[in-house]
């Protein structure tokens, strides 16, 4: 029995000692999101960064982000190359959007906010990225077959209203 938690500690001593962070982040982000809605139920928003460290590589270690209120992991694309990509009701609007970016012991920290229903904002990141949409073009104001029905009535009206005054 020992000899068992002996190990666990020991193992738990390694893991903290080996755990990566970064300090001093550089990001440098482009961002993309749905513009037309005619036709989907759901934006798509994408921000793709690149990150930085001071004293690493950004590839040791995962990532997740917080957008929302909802936790994601941060997808690796490349060498310091990550995405985050989320969907949203074309009815959110307008605006910024803010990815904040999580190390795992910032992960955590934020699942155990959550838990206790604490205020996951006052939270440290490790860093974050701005996603501005500018809305969705939903379509023109009057779909072109109740316009075209709408001017064949007045057409009609006009074409019998003129004939039966010439008539008379």
């Amino acid at each position: 029995m020992s000899r068992t938690l002996f190990f666990a500690t020991f193992a738990v001593l390694v893991a903290s000692t080996l755990a990566v962070t970064c300090t001093k982040p550089k990001i440098k982000a482009t961002t993309f999101t749905t513009r037309d809605a005619t036709i989907v139920s759901q934006i798509a928003l994408i921000a793709e960064f690149s990150l930085n460290c001071a004293e690493s590589d950004a590839d040791g270690f995962p990532l997740f982000a917080e957008v929302n209120g909802q936790l994601s992991p941060v997808v690796r694309i490349s060498d310091n190359r990550f995405q985050v990509s989320w969907t949203e009701d074309p009815s959110s609007g307008r605006g910024e959007r803010v990815v904040r970016l999580f190390d795992e012991e910032g992960f955590g920290a934020v699942r155990k906010a959550q838990r206790s229903g604490s205020n996951v904002n006052s939270l440290k990141e490790l860093a974050s990225v701005s996603v501005y949409h500018s809305g969705a073009y939903n379509g023109p104001w009057i779909n072109s077959e109740i316009l075209a029905a709408v001017l064949a009535a007045v057409v009609a009206y006009v074409a019998f209203s003129t004939k039966s005054k010439l008539l008379s």
